[in-house]
């Protein structure tokens, strides 16, 4: 498997991910983290344009995509019922999905990005068990709750060297 940035051309077939990820969610108990419709069309184009999508490839073909960027997020300002492992500067992955094709891909973004910035942060919906144990596989931590832009409650992971 290898990583690399997404491409604008990719974008119908990340939509696609997308959406088979809202399915797979809802099939398995999580129907709102992503609800019908995120992430919308404008934000993943503005990700790749951003230089902050990436995809897994395998045999050349994408079986995997998320989000990473080195830096602070404002999301992660603020923790509660909880604390952050330290407040070193850190990485970020969000909006992770895999094809389902190759067992292990999710994990191998995750180790990527962890080899890109040694000190990484991630959340996730209380719903979402299938995400809490690949964090909890990959040596995150739980650290306690955030909420995103739109007031939603997150569970905030870390993983530092």
């Amino acid at each position: 498997m290898k990583i690399r940035k997404s491409r604008p051309e990719e974008l119908d077939l990340l939509m696609k991910m997308y959406e088979n990820a809202r399915l797979f969610m809802a099939g398995h108990g999580n129907p709102t983290q992503w609800g019908q419709n995120y992430p919308k069309r404008t934000l993943i184009a503005s990700d790749i344009e951003s230089g902050c999508s990436y995809v897994c490839e395998e045999h050349g073909k994408i079986i995997a995509t998320f989000y990473y960027r080195k830096g602070a997020d404002d999301t992660y300002r603020r923790i509660y019922s909880g604390e952050w492992l330290n407040e070193r500067p850190y990485g970020v992955v969000h909006r992770i999905t895999s094809d389902g094709t190759i067992k292990g891909a999710a994990s191998f973004c995750l180790n990527w990005a962890f080899d890109q910035c040694k000190n990484l942060k991630i959340d996730t919906h209380h719903d979402n068990r299938i995400m809490q144990h690949l964090l909890d596989k990959n040596g995150f931590t739980y650290c306690g709750t955030i909420y995103t832009d739109d007031g939603s409650e997150r569970m905030a992971y870390q993983k530092s060297e």
